[in-house]
């Protein structure tokens, strides 16, 4: 069984980690600090058996906007669970704030991920060209809360 719960600062190494493993675009361990410091509550993990095993970050755009930066599970965790939990307690956390609404980029050839936001009742609102470092489009997807 696992638990969704906001981010320590013992949990960063591993929060990098499964990014690292998982994500395509590289990102700073400066960064992961930064998210951290400036917006917990939009910072969440999964811990199972007392390991890291998921994440996800988000942060206040706006009065009444939130945008998920990154979303992302361990490989051999994939398919419980764990990132539809993490993204529910986002959600959660978010109307506890008063956002109205929240927003994503993903790539547009990530199916998965675009069929899992839309499960989440994310909708695709926009398409950006070239909007990864390696030149990868991306979907602008949104759900209004």
């Amino acid at each position: 069984m696992y638990i969704v719960r906001e981010v320590r600062s013992e949990d960063l190494f591993s929060v990098f980690k499964i990014a690292y493993e998982t994500l395509p675009e590289p990102y700073n361990p400066g960064l992961f600090n930064i998210f951290y410091e400036e917006f917990p509550s939009g910072f969440l993990v999964a811990e199972m058996h007392g390991r890291v095993v998921g994440f996800i970050v988000g942060v206040k755009t706006d009065l009444y906007v939130a945008k998920i930066l990154m979303l992302s599970v361990s490989k051999e965790y994939r398919r419980c669970g764990i990132g539809s939990a993490l993204i529910n307690r986002f959600i959660k956390e978010m109307r506890l704030q008063h956002i109205r609404q929240i927003d994503l980029e993903v790539r547009s050839n990530n199916y998965a991920a675009i069929d899992f936001y839309k499960k989440h009742d994310f909708d695709v609102i926009d398409f950006i060209p070239g909007f990864y470092k390696d030149g990868q489009d991306a979907y602008v997807m949104r759900k209004i809360l």
